[in-house]
């Protein structure tokens, strides 16, 4: 079973940046690929970012083009996503999550199968920008 784990949330100013990992343990083969949503306080989840495994091919929301980096470190079982010039907005609970074994696809149709809920889900990380 695969299992995983968010970090690097924290209290942060606005313009200041975070990483935020999330490790895989477990059935890590059956690993396609490792999206990232988040959920801000009285709003619905949203797609942030994913990445496919094969190829490190990525897809981002609109919202977070420019601002937003995920990465792979197939050698730690990490992803990664750095998170730059923070914004009030950007603040809420962030979430790595990886779609059901067998399941393929485009990164953007993974975040989209994820946002629905499918799949292994870590426990979330807390990201809030304060000034």
């Amino acid at each position: 079973q695969l299992q995983l784990a968010e970090s690097g949330g924290g209290l942060v100013q606005p313009g200041e940046s975070l990483r935020l990992s999330c490790v895989a343990s477990g059935r890590i083969s059956d690993v396609f690929g490792i999206g990232w949503v988040r959920q801000a306080p009285g709003k619905q989840r949203e797609e942030i970012s994913c990445i496919r495994s094969a190829d490190d091919n990525t897809y981002y929301s609109e919202s977070v083009k420019g601002r937003f980096t995920i990465s792979r470190d197939s050698a730690k079982n990490t992803v990664y996503l750095q998170i730059d010039n923070l914004s009030l907005e950007d603040s809420g609970i962030y979430f790595c999550a990886a779609p059901p074994p067998g399941w393929f696809g485009t990164p953007e149709r993974m975040c989209a199968n994820l946002l629905q809920g499918r799949g292994t889900w870590g426990q979330g990380t807390q990201v809030t920008v304060s000034s």
